[in-house]
């Protein structure tokens, strides 16, 4: 090959490197792409205004958070252990069955928006097991350190001045 052929290859391949999204020569992701796909459930707190913490959903809560590229997002939050129905039938839980489950389960689903400058997630509550939330916006602010999601909502599910701090990690 001549020096002509060799640099016009290169010249080529630099351009097309160029083009190439996503690539070491792209730009960096945005948050809400690193934000992206499915998360565990480390831990989730309520942080009172008497500065006392409580485990909202026991020590080792079970839990699966979900961010799409479109736009959508579920969350599903539960302590590790909820009873069984005595009557093997969801609709026929005793009193006790039915308190365990709403005290010891979360859902919320809907649409999320992520503000980049000021590092906030803003979850638009289509529906959620606890339907005073149905039809608000919630907005936490958090901290992605690798696979770690931190973040800090103000508006928890058992009063106001309660807020939550959860701890995620990216489902493998």
């Amino acid at each position: 090959m001549n020096r002509r052929s060799i640099l016009s290859i290169s010249a080529m391949t630099v351009f097309g490197l160029a083009l190439v999204p996503g690539s070491a020569v792209g730009q960096q992701k945005s948050l809400k792409d690193q934000l992206i796909g499915a998360w565990t459930l480390v831990s989730t707190k309520y942080k009172f205004p008497d500065g006392q913490t409580v485990d909202t959903f026991c020590p080792n809560p079970r839990g699966t958070m979900i961010l799409d590229a479109s736009g959508r997002m579920a969350l599903i939050n539960m302590r590790t252990s909820l009873p069984k129905f005595a009557a093997n039938d969801r609709t026929k839980g005793t009193p006790e069955e039915n308190k365990a489950i709403v005290e010891g389960s979360f859902v919320v689903f809907g649409t999320y928006t992520v503000n980049e400058s000021d590092h906030t997630l803003i979850t638009h509550v289509e529906g959620s097991t606890f339907p005073n939330f149905d039809g608000a916006d919630q907005k936490r602010s958090f901290t992605l350190a690798g696979d770690e999601l931190r973040y800090t909502n103000p508006v928890a599910s058992i009063g106001q001045g309660v807020v939550v701090e959860a701890v995620w990690k990216r489902a493998k």
